[in-house]
């Protein structure tokens, strides 16, 4: 091999470890998973996590993003030793991150790389990421929420702005309300707008029968309003939760486990609603989540005015700095324990006509 070849490789693979990161960084999974090799590794013994070919390392990618708030990536040139149609190497790595449910820090680290010659190119072979040291002290900076779709596109991050601020304990306005309504609708929910919760509470009584078999949300609006007190002890309903409270935890998991993902009947409340139609939920276990997202037959959602948001960046913010501070002091005080945003439930749309029904509140009520 002549040295004119041996500079071009050189230049390709560095900039393969640039596109890598500018692929995190832009957090387009199908470009990072095709610098690999089809077989190609990405191995995170810190986290723990493996990925093997291109699908896992997207699909692993994708569930990992979706656990942060905000993340950054530099990677600094390390060493490149080739050796014909293949190559070693080292990246290092300096990143600063804070995820949904709160942890954050600042780490260096150092990929160890191997690389393969291909038709297509230089591709990874494998990478090995190694943590070489961690500071999970407080950030003290803040990150700009920019749209959603900046993170795929570099062109939109040229007129990206900072999110304004949005107050999260402030009613909705008629007009808001309205806009929530009318996207739920379309998106083939059943969508309600009531003064308050004592008509939320009425409403409940004619949109489930007496008898069935009903599973209440872990929820403020719920204890507030009376409607958890309505179907767990008033007699009048299969109610699920003190079934589930009398059962051994030890014992007893799997029982639990299937009362909970499939009751006929799921009254709960949601962390944010948005404009644009879609409901999100956000849990430390996920127990209550299957019944939600379709498990249940019948779902009733009532939501106080002040979970309502512009778009789905506004919700995961209200979920991380508004519902997750109030239940995690309620878990403190409760369980002696604090809470996490380990499970997050987006409902775009309810596919089967009829299911889901949002009572929307003029009135604030829960987190």
């Amino acid at each position: 091999m002549n040295d004119f070849q041996a500079i071009a490789d050189r230049v390709e693979i560095e900039a393969l470890r640039g596109e890598f990161t500018d692929a995190v960084m832009m957090r387009d999974r199908p470009r990072l998973a095709s610098l690999f090799t089809p077989d190609g590794a990405l191995r995170m013994p810190n986290i723990p996590a493996e990925q093997i070919g291109r699908e896992e390392i997207r699909a692993g990618g994708e569930r990992l993003q979706r656990q942060w708030d905000f993340f950054v990536q530099n990677t600094h040139p390390g060493t490149i030793h080739i050796d014909g149609d293949t190559a070693t190497g080292r990246a290092y790595i300096q990143e600063l991150a804070r995820t949904l449910d709160g942890r954050q820090g600042v780490n260096y680290a150092v990929y160890h790389d191997r690389y393969q010659r291909t038709a297509e190119g230089w591709k990874f072979a494998e990478r090995v990421y190694e943590v070489r040291y961690l500071d999970t002290s407080p950030l003290a900076g803040t990150a700009p929420h920019a749209a959603r779709g900046s993170e795929t596109n570099p062109a939109d991050d040229a007129t990206a702005t900072t999110a304004p601020a949005v107050s999260f304990t402030d009613p909705a306005t008629a007009e808001q309300l309205e806009r929530a309504a009318a996207a739920l609708r379309a998106n083939g929910f059943a969508a309600e707008i009531l003064d308050d919760a004592a008509q939320a509470r009425v409403r409940i009584k004619d949109l489930v029968p007496e008898g069935a078999g009903v599973l209440t949300g872990a929820s403020e609006t719920l204890r507030l309003s009376g409607i958890d007190e309505d179907i767990n002890a008033s007699g009048q309903y299969d109610a699920i939760r003190p079934r589930i409270l009398a059962i051994d935890r030890a014992t007893g998991a799997d029982e639990i486990r299937k009362l909970v993902a499939c009751p006929e009947f799921v009254v709960n409340s949601v962390a944010a609603v948005t404009e644009t139609g879609s409901l999100v939920l956000a849990s430390g276990s996920g127990s209550q989540l299957p019944a939600n997202a379709g498990g249940a037959a019948h779902a009733v959602w009532i939501v106080g005015a002040q979970k309502v948001v512009p778009d789905l960046s506004t919700a995961l913010r209200r979920v991380e700095e508004h519902a997750l501070p109030l239940e995690n002091a309620r878990a403190q005080a409760v369980y002696g324990m604090p809470s996490a945003v380990n499970r997050l439930l987006v409902l775009n749309a309810e596919p089967r006509p009829g299911r889901g029904t949002v009572l929307l509140l003029r009135e604030a009520i829960g987190y």
